[in-house]
């Protein structure tokens, strides 16, 4: 077994490969970018080396900088992780003439698979069936055009190179073909430098299932089972589960055996993923399967395969790059239960799955469920990389019992300062043909909106964040028992009034303290009583018209986020100028929106003031707030000065009536 290896990749994968290789007491070496400087895979790998700046280009594409890495340290062999060099064959090269080894398959098995016309080819040969189609050198657009008349319409257009459904698009009819071609040739050739394409058979319900297959240097090639990874959006996978719904003992063999003829046809050697399409509109059957293309690699979704397998794929890959055999055969595999992934992004849902970036604040994810993630809180989501923070994956005694658990680690995930698919997810969860196994990659397309758009902040949400501002769910600090009435006031009920932003737009809510640990919170003319039975700055206890809820708040400076009845929301403490004296002001009046201290006063009566200066600063509950003109016009008094303690309510600054102004 190696001492020492080097990880060419980074995040979540290099933290996997890591965890393996430390127990089998092989010392790792990570490499990182600038962007990954203070990254998690850079602090559990036992030495770390720095390959170049953010961008991938430059750093973790840079074969030269890894190769140097790799000998600078003393490893013995490179783990290329996926994505990135992982089925870049000039890399394996690279690799075994610096005198290391590549923990994957061969140069030539990722060239024989890397380009789909030609691997298709190959697999004819090899007795595996393969989608109805065109899958030869010819490019010219009539001719094309004749061989999907030929195939039949709907067909889809295909990049011949690369994946992540680039280069893609499906045509309903004749009259449609040229512009879609000339479209999936531009991004073809923008995405991997090649335009060619390949015509094929669209099915109307297909169904994505691949089989994970594993080859060693001794001739040996056996299959794990199968995967269906058929939920997907934009062609790209969303939740993968193991073993295949519908999937009878008969067509696992059938499929297993064809997956094993293709990786044995190119003398395959180490973790890889023969994927298939099947066409279900009549069932799940043997004879309507084929053969798509294969990754020459290890697959995100491989843990579902490690659920039911009892396995650890890493470990194997790692065993077989040192020469060893296969650790089992064929008949010495078996399913136990059932597992799914479900990979959660940042990312928004409603808007187009649109990728997000920024910090984040709260990263707290179940620990009933096994989660492969290379970010901790405080880490920075940037835009260099793949958007995915972690993989959520259970395992059950059966298909129920795993995807009930999933929904509730789902729901269980904490994760704030940027938005996420987390609720998306959880939604998918609950969709009827889903929960029944009905599955095919058109599923969520169907689905609608409503799938997609995280629901509205509820009025208990907004309590609770306006409660978080205030202070009033922070664990008491004070051992006096008077130091636990929260809001309480000698001479009557105490109230403030808190500004908050949700989803862009202001809100003002008034809170009012009725008693012990009891409020009233007026906002948008509607009133919401509560009563805080246990609150300690992060898990809340609050009743609601009668009904005990549990919710989770995170504070971190003006940020907010609440985490009730399975969602998440999150909220700003505004304090930029304009915002919270236009909601405090009143006409021509500046009020002050509750007790606090006058820290700044910025104008004098005769000054001209425009909508949105700032006029006033005070300090309230810890915070500043900037008070801000209500209008364009001329300062008429100001009866108060910096360094004054002030009421509620106190007038602050008055205006020139407009008249006179």
């Amino acid at each position: 077994m190696f001492r020492k290896i080097l990880i060419a990749n980074r995040g979540e994968i290099a933290c996997r490969v890591i965890r393996t290789a430390r127990r089998m007491g092989v010392a790792t070496v990570a490499v990182y970018s600038d962007a990954d400087r203070q990254a998690l895979h850079v602090a559990m790998a036992d030495e770390a080396i720095r390959i170049g700046p953010a961008e991938a280009a430059k750093s973790y594409l840079d074969i030269p900088a890894i190769i140097a890495a790799a000998k600078a340290s003393g490893a013995e062999a490179v783990h290329p992780g996926y994505g990135f060099l992982s089925e870049n064959p000039d890399f394996v090269e690279a690799v075994e003439a610096a005198g290391l080894v590549f923990i994957g398959p061969s140069a030539n098995a990722i060239r024989a698979m890397g380009l789909k016309d030609a691997a298709k080819a190959l697999m004819e040969k090899a007795g595996v069936p393969v989608v109805p189609g065109y899958h030869g050198e010819r490019q010219e657009a009539d001719f094309l055009a004749g061989e999907a008349a030929a195939i039949g319409y709907p067909v889809l257009i295909k990049a011949r190179a690369g994946g992540g459904g680039k280069g893609m698009r499906r045509v309903e009819r004749p009259a449609d073909f040229t512009a879609a071609l000339e479209s999936a040739r531009r991004e073809a050739e923008s995405a991997f430098g090649d335009g060619r394409v390949l015509v094929e058979k669209y099915m109307a319900k297909p169904r994505h299932i691949e089989v994970q297959v594993f080859g060693d240097g001794h001739g040996n090639v056996v299959h794990l089972f199968e995967r269906d990874c058929s939920l997907q959006r934009r062609h790209q996978k969303v939740i993968e589960e193991a073993p295949a719904p519908g999937m009878t003992t008969e067509m696992r063999a059938v499929m297993g055996a064809a997956a094993v003829r293709a990786a044995a046809a190119i003398g395959y050697s180490g973790a890889g993923t023969v994927e298939f399409i099947a066409d279900v509109s009549k069932g799940l059957r043997q004879d309507r399967f084929y053969f798509m293309e294969m990754n020459t690699r290890l697959q995100v979704e491989h843990p579902v395969t490690e659920a039911i397998t009892g396995l650890d794929l890493v470990e194997w890959q790692l065993r077989v790059a040192a020469g060893e055999p296969l650790p089992k055969r064929q008949e010495d595999l078996v399913i136990d239960g059932w597992a799914f992934e479900a990979r959660l992004y940042a990312e928004n849902p409603a808007r187009d799955f649109l990728p997000a970036t920024g910090r984040l604040t709260v990263f707290d994810l179940p620990g009933e469920a096994r989660i492969d993630s290379g970010v901790r809180a405080g880490d920075i989501i940037t835009p260099y990389y793949d958007p995915m923070i972690a993989k959520v994956i259970t395992h059950g005694r059966d298909r129920k019992e795993a995807l009930a658990r999933l929904e509730a680690a789902l729901a269980a995930c904490r994760v704030g300062g940027l938005t996420t698919n987390a609720g998306f997810l959880a939604r998918l969860c609950r969709l009827p043909a889903f929960a029944a196994g009905d599955v095919d990659t058109g599923l969520i397309g169907r689905a609608g909106e409503g799938l997609l758009a995280d629901p509205d902040a509820s009025e208990e949400v907004f309590t609770l964040a306006a409660l978080s501002a205030l202070g009033f769910l922070d664990a008491p600090a004070d051992p006096d028992p008077w130091g636990h009435v929260r809001g309480f006031r000698l001479w009557g009920n105490a109230a403030q009034t808190v500004f908050l932003d949700h989803g862009g737009a202001e809100h003002a809510l008034r809170v009012t303290a009725l008693g012990k640990d009891r409020f009233r919170i007026d906002h948008d003319g509607m009133a919401t009583d509560i009563r805080v039975q246990s609150a300690d700055g992060r898990a809340v206890q609050a009743e609601f018209d009668g009904h005990l809820l549990p919710a989770t708040i995170h504070r971190e400076g003006a940020d907010i986020a609440v985490f009730f009845a399975g969602h998440g929301h999150a909220f700003a403490v505004t304090q930029e100028a304009g915002h919270q004296g236009e909601a405090a002001a009143g006409g021509d009046r500046l009020l002050a929106p509750m007790p606090g201290l006058v820290r700044i006063v910025s104008v004098a009566p005769g000054a001209r003031v425009a909508r949105g200066d700032a006029l006033v600063t005070m300090e309230a509950m810890k915070m500043e707030l900037v008070l801000a003109a209500p209008r364009d016009g001329v300062v008429a008094a100001v009866p108060v000065a910096a360094g004054d303690q002030v009421a509620e309510g106190a007038l602050l600054l008055a205006l020139e009536p407009e008249e006179a102004a």
